[in-house]
């Protein structure tokens, strides 16, 4: 038996069976391998039944207890609607308990009255009488086969396949391929050399003691997913994931470009003379670093990170201007026709008297020469920047000389859509750009083939904005600090999870259509609405009119997420807010206390939850006590996980089975280090079990001639 061989190798496997695991996805040897415990119970030591004045054994797991019993009156007991309980009394010859199982009334007919089983579980007190109780135990009748004083993985189901069937399948493979093939089961396909510097054990090591765990097995560690045979696992999975992007970059860098930069002492007076203040050191530590790239013989692969308001749309601009005065074309690229918009507006007051500008959106209003005639000027190269939303990607658009691309919010963007900008040109820079903080683990998995810079100063004169949560009925306090603000000569959003009561299943969250009559009412203001459902021009009248001061509240749903900059805004209240995620919570937040006007007073940002989990509950502490961007994405990644965090989106976005970016940090380092060195290593002997691997993920990765597959494609052993 192998890894690659159909499931139905597997002992006991047959036709029903084998349909049940290949439906769920589970089609290979290998991948019922790669089917990890959810996690382990410790049955090392036999306890007995605590006494009715007792509390259990500590010799046990903190609260867990192992015992074997012998089982009296199991009967099925029947609740409100289609509920029902089985019920047994245990002895183990010295105590008593009850036991019940919750909803699997198939028990009764595997219980038998008067037998031995050997259960684990947490008992706890009874209501009304106190007696001890252990519920829903895994409960498993003692023979000659059952495992005692051992640590038992405990599965999840796969498709109709219940844990404990599962259970027996995975420790069978184990055990027939280890008696098969001895100790190395398994083709290792992990240099050894990596695998000695690492200290790490063998794949055929590390399957064993998931699956079939050693007595002395640190059931901590395990359950942790921090056990060696863990390390090795997430290690191996990064790895063939960093080889893939190390294997796409150095294609990329062994192409050149055909096109050169001119970055004279004239042109950096331009951009000098451009901005009407000085650039943070932070700003020309990563203008280096671009024109750098821009200087060199190959294309430009660069993402720059920086919280809301650091300046990534100033470095863009220069950017261009560098491009257009080395007679090429830029495009600027942003995810929605209002963030598309603003930079449209805001690139042509820096730029307007320097460059030509188009503005390219699917639905846009030209009164002048008509939508067909700026696509004609573009493709002719009579305009040096084109900001658009993905129009700019459609048959449509074409460039004469686009030698500079710049995506705005990449991960609101697939990898297609952003290879599919690249290739409107021959080869162009590209600069990816994102105003949400990315953790450095996701930053190394996701844009692995690009390089990155920071901007992690803000300019000067901006501070910290005050945050406060407070409950749905203390929204009064949030009126009063509002009013505040707007006496000042401030302006405020009020930002509400709906449009409408209907949308979705959460109908008792506040929406903007029944609730805006009553917060203009209650903050006294002329009041504006924003949604996505609102037409262009009556959008940019209302944004018009906020700017200018003639509004000053903006009632909107999240379309004012990004790209909107009014330096009056100082206050915010976000309604539902235990509805959002850390990164949109900061993104939100990030629309005021953009200006500079002390008079206007400190910026106010009020969260309102109205009732929300444990979990929500720590996001929007986290979100009260940080204004830090990049401290809010690591822990926006640990406690929604990476699908969460960048989106469905994210075609790029790895399903990794085995390592966690977040918990497993140092290991997806460790595969980005060693992943360029192996490379190079691919084509020497001994390392055809690691090439094998490879090309079932990139086919030719040893010449380096395909594109790579997918990497949402899952890693199996």
């Amino acid at each position: 038996m192998e890894a690659g061989d159909p499931i139905t190798s597997a002992r006991g496997v047959g036709p029903v069976l084998g349909g049940k695991l290949a439906d769920a996805g589970c089609r290979r040897i290998r991948d019922l391998l790669a089917h990890l415990p959810i996690r382990y119970e410790d049955r090392r030591t036999l306890g007995r039944l605590p006494g009715p004045e007792e509390e259990p054994s500590p010799e046990t797991a903190p609260g867990a207890l192992t015992v074997v019993v012998r089982l009296e009156k199991p009967r099925r007991v029947f609740g409100r609607g289609r509920f029902s309980r089985v019920q047994a009394i245990a002895d183990d010859g010295e105590n008593r308990a009850g036991v019940v199982w919750f909803n699997r009334p198939y028990l009764l007919n595997q219980l038998e009255e008067g037998a031995s089983y050997l259960l684990h579980g947490v008992p706890r007190r009874r209501g009304g009488d106190g007696a001890w109780e252990l519920a829903n135990p895994t409960v498993e009748r003692v023979g000659e086969e059952t495992p005692r004083g051992a640590v038992r993985p405990v599965y999840g189901r796969i498709g109709d396949v219940p844990p404990s069937r599962v259970e027996r399948l995975a420790g069978g493979v184990v055990s027939d391929m280890t008696e098969a093939r001895g100790s190395n089961w398994i083709d290792e396909w992990l240099p050894e050399e990596e695998r000695a510097r690492h200290g790490l054990p063998s794949l055929a090591e590390a399957l064993t003691e998931v699956h079939r765990p050693s007595p002395e097995a640190s059931v901590g560690e395990l359950n942790e997913r921090r056990s060696p045979a863990h390390a090795r696992l997430a290690y191996g999975e990064f790895l063939l994931q960093q080889l893939q992007l190390a294997a796409v970059r150095r294609r990329r860098r062994r192409q050149g470009k055909p096109h050169g930069y001119r970055i004279c002492d004239a042109v950096r007076r331009e951009a000098r003379g451009l901005l009407p203040f000085q650039l943070t050191g932070a700003q020309e530590r990563v203008l280096q670093e671009i024109v750098g790239d821009l200087s060199g013989p190959r294309p430009m692969l660069r993402l720059v990170q920086g919280d809301v308001g650091s300046g990534k749309t100033v470095i863009a601009a220069l950017a261009c201007l560098v491009a257009a005065r080395s007679g090429l074309q830029s495009a600027l690229m942003a995810p929605t026709e209002l963030l598309a918009e603003q930079h449209f507006t805001s690139l042509a007051r820096l730029l307007g008297s320097h460059l030509t500008l188009a503005l390219v959106t699917s639905s846009q209003h030209i009164a002048s020469d008509g939508r067909a005639a700026v696509r004609e000027r573009i493709a002719a190269g009579r305009v040096d920047l084109t900001v658009g939303t993905h129009a700019l990607i459609q048959e449509r658009t074409r460039f004469a000389r686009l030698g500079l691309a710049v995506i705005d919010e990449q991960h609101r963007f697939g990898v297609a859509q952003r290879q599919s900008l690249a290739e409107k040109g021959l080869r162009p820079d590209l600069l990816v750009m994102t105003a949400t903080p990315i953790p450095r683990s996701l930053a190394l998995t996701v844009y692995g083939d690009l390089d990155v810079s920071i901007l992690d100063e803000m300019p000067p004169g901006r501070s910290p904005v005050e945050t406060r949560v407070i409950s749905a009925d203390q929204r009064d306090q949030a009126v009063e600090l509002v009013r505040e603000r707007l006496r000042r000569g401030g302006r405020a959003y009020v930002v509400f999870p709906l449009i409408d009561a209907g949308e979705g299943s959460a109908a008792a969250l506040p929406s903007l259509e029944e609730s805006a009559s009553w917060w203009a009412d209650a903050l006294g203001a002329p009041c504006g609405v924003v949604h996505g459902r609102v037409g262009r021009d009556e959008r940019d009248g209302t944004m018009s009119r906020f700017a200018d001061g003639s509004i000053e509240v903006l009632l909107a749903t999240t379309v004012i997420e990004v790209g909107v900059d009014v330096p009056e805004a100082t206050a915010m209240v976000i309604l539902g807010a235990e509805r959002f995620g850390l990164a949109q919570l900061h993104q939100l937040r990030g629309r005021i206390g953009r200006g500079t006007n002390r008079a206007l007073g400190e910026s106010i940002c009020i969260a309102v939850s109205g009732g929300s989990s444990a979990d929500a509950e720590r996001r929007l502490a986290v979100f009260e006590e940080s204004n830090d961007g990049f401290r809010i994405a690591e822990e926006d990644l640990r406690q929604r996980g990476p699908g969460e965090v960048l989106g469905t989106r994210q075609a790029g976005l790895p399903q990794f089975r085995f390592g966690d970016p977040a918990r497993d940090w140092k290991w997806l380092v460790a595969a980005r280090t060693d992943a360029s060195v192996l490379l190079d290593r691919l084509a020497a002997p001994g390392n055809e079990t690691l090439r094998r691997q490879l090309e079932r993920r990139i086919p030719g990765i040893a010449l380096s001639s395909q594109e790579p597959l997918s990497s949402q494609e899952t890693v199996a052993p």
